[in-house]
């Protein structure tokens, strides 16, 4: 005898019937945080910020569960930003002082240390791969995990190093190319190692990798050749609210339409008869591929539509085909028109991995081409 679908659904356990104890702990040290956050520095906050914070626990501690990583990246990074907040003591100059602020937690150190690990990742994940040694794999994994932490403190660390500049200066560093560069390493990184452990591969690290180290080559050339990590006032246009959010959303769409770029230059390897029996294969390449530009595009047009209401508030209109505005919308499109080849006549194989590469160029252009070679109202992130 069948069950009818309402027995079906009241037989099926909750999603959060599914949820042990240790994932409501970590759900309660999260909004224990934010409280925290909420009592220490609500000065600092307008309503919108304070919103964005509250809003952060739901969605982080929902990550966490899917993820279970995050449950202890998340405190390992507080802690050493934390640790590293307590050393400064509402002195910035200790920062040249203090042992392990000058070679460790400054945002700068931390930075590149950040970019240290990236670099030996990349190096180790390719002597894994044409090795064909677990370990390579295993080391370039944990250095790449390194990587992150020490970028995300680094990140936190320099949000605390504005303030100590003043009131005034102190904002998300998420405003420059340097520190966006820095965001899209990092979520790069994240959306590489949940693949890795979803799909219980590292063979693709040696390709991800180089997208990400050539991020934080270009970093460091832009630090020492523009002393781009100085931290800044924000211009007008970038005091507001809406930064907070159209950001990162952006950027989630830069990094995952640049790891499926990655994933596809190794597709076309292998279909190519190349590192056959090195690579996952070609169905697992060509799923990740079209989950990574499912991801990317969601992000991207939220961030698209966030922008130009942050446009309307900034500028009085919500799109004026500037220069940076009209590559968005041409990134767009190159994506909308891919996964609808994908999902309406089944888009698959080497043409689609073709796109997919293809598509870095266009996402690289509007990211930092526009920013070099035209100018507009988004002229505060030109080189």
């Amino acid at each position: 005898m069948e069950m009818s679908h309402t027995q079906t659904y009241s037989q099926a356990p909750g999603y959060f019937k599914r949820l042990g104890a240790l994932d409501w702990i970590y759900a309660l040290a999260l909004l224990g945080a934010a409280l925290f956050a909420l009592n220490r520095y609500s000065a600092f906050m307008n309503i919108y910020d304070q919103a964005i914070l509250l809003a952060a626990v739901p969605s982080f501690a929902a990550l966490g569960w899917h993820w279970k990583p995050v449950r202890w990246l998340i405190p390992v990074a507080a802690l050493l930003s934390l640790y590293a907040i307590s050393l400064y003591g509402g002195d910035l100059d200790l920062a040249n002082k203090k042992f392990f602020l000058k070679y460790m937690l400054s945002s700068q150190s931390a930075i590149l240390w950040m970019g240290t690990m990236f670099f030996l990742s990349t190096l180790f994940y390719w002597l894994g791969l044409l090795s064909r040694s677990p370990f390579g794999g295993s080391v370039g994994s944990r250095l790449c995990w390194a990587g992150v932490i020490l970028g995300l403190t680094g990140m936190l660390v320099r949000w605390y190093e504005s303030y100590l500049i003043g009131a005034d200066v102190g904002h998300i560093p998420i405003s420059n190319l340097y520190e966006v560069f820095i965001l899209f390493s990092l979520i790069t990184a994240l959306f590489y190692l949940y693949y890795e452990q979803h799909y219980q591969t590292r063979q693709l690290g040696a390709f991800v990798m180089l997208v990400i180290s050539a991020a934080v080559g270009f970093l460091l050339w832009y630090t020492v050749t523009r002393d781009a990590a100085d931290i800044q006032p924000l211009v007008p246009a970038l005091q507001s609210w809406w930064m907070k959010i159209h950001v990162p959303a952006n950027f989630i769409g830069y990094g995952t339409f640049s790891l499926s770029a990655m994933v596809a230059s190794a597709y076309l390897l292998k279909s190519s008869g190349y590192l056959v029996d090195r690579l996952p294969s070609l169905e697992v390449l060509d799923d990740v591929m079209y989950k990574a530009i499912s991801v990317g595009f969601a992000f991207f047009t939220i961030a698209t539509i966030l922008g130009a209401l942050w446009a309307a508030e900034a500028w009085g209109g919500y799109w004026s085909w500037d220069p940076k505005e009209t590559w968005a919308l041409i990134v767009w499109l190159n994506y909308a028109a891919w996964l609808h080849m994908r999902l309406m006549t089944g888009l698959r194989g080497r043409v689609a991995a073709w796109w997919a590469l293809v598509g870095l160029l266009v996402t690289t252009f509007a990211f930092l081409g526009v920013n070099m070679f035209l100018s507009g109202l988004h002229s505060y992130g030109k080189l």
